[in-house]
């Protein structure tokens, strides 16, 4: 992971937690990818994808998560949700860190899964 990678990921941990959210993990790794955070907000499960970008240029972070990384970040997740004690409802958020200022844009439910 890049240095500015570990940092937006380490701003959006910051801000779930500033939000009331208890982290469960951090780059939870399978054979099927990788999910930046795992974190639970009262019942719920939530997975979360964190993306930075410099600029809006290209559409920006939301626009870099395509249909073929929202189909990889659901098998792992599914891959964490079968090794769980319990069933859990969850959702997938993304966490949208500017490069510029280092805001957080929150998307709850970000790939209606």
């Amino acid at each position: 992971m890049t240095l500015r990678g570990r940092h937006a990921e380490n701003l959006a941990a910051l801000f779930l937690q500033q939000q009331g959210l208890k982290l469960v993990a951090r780059n939870y790794r399978c054979r099927f990818g990788e999910i930046d955070l795992i974190a639970r907000e009262g019942n719920t499960l939530v997975f979360v994808e964190v993306r930075m970008r410099a600029s809006d240029q290209f559409g920006g972070a939301a626009a870099s998560i395509t249909a073929g990384k929202r189909r990889k970040l659901l098998r792992t997740a599914r891959h964490y949700l079968a090794g769980a004690t319990r069933a859990l409802p969850c959702r997938f958020d993304a966490l949208l860190v500017s490069g510029a200022d280092n805001s957080v844009e929150w998307l709850k439910n970000a790939f209606g899964e």
